[in-house]
């Protein structure tokens, strides 16, 4: 029998107040390549082999006729995979983008996380591929 299971994830959203206010957040700290953008409704990122969907949390709530309405309330979470090199680098970007560190964690089992949030509050963090135990 066949076991079904996805091969990783292909898209993340985070549902934020200012399509403008985020797009330059994103593109300035995380240099994404932008795909398309419709100012009242989303950007979208190009991050890696994945996609980062910035929606209008108040436009999205509605449908369109095209999607189902969708969103959500509160701040989210998102990693972004580095390589254990750029760490220092990474603390020097964010500072130098004016983006306050909220912490850092050294993983007991191995792996670096640094954590802060964007203009929406969402929690993002920088992390290295070993805090998860990937076969």
């Amino acid at each position: 029998m066949l076991t079904l299971q996805p091969h990783g994830i292909l898209e993340a959203a985070f549902y934020v107040a200012d399509i403008d206010r985020s797009e330059k957040f994103y593109t300035r700290v995380f240099n994404l390549r932008k795909i398309s953008s419709d100012p009242a409704r989303y950007v979208f990122f190009q991050c890696g082999q994945s996609m980062l969907l910035l929606f209008r949390a108040e436009t999205t709530r509605r449908s369109d006729g095209t999607f189902p309405a969708h969103g959500a309330e509160g701040a989210g979470h998102l990693a972004f995979e580095i390589f254990p090199e750029e760490i220092p680098a990474w603390r020097e970007h964010l500072q130098t983008c004016d983006v306050e560190i909220e912490k850092e964690i050294e993983w007991p089992e191995g792996g670096q996380s640094i954590y802060f949030r964007d203009p929406d509050g969402n929690s993002l963090e920088l992390a290295t591929r070993s805090v998860w135990p990937f076969e």
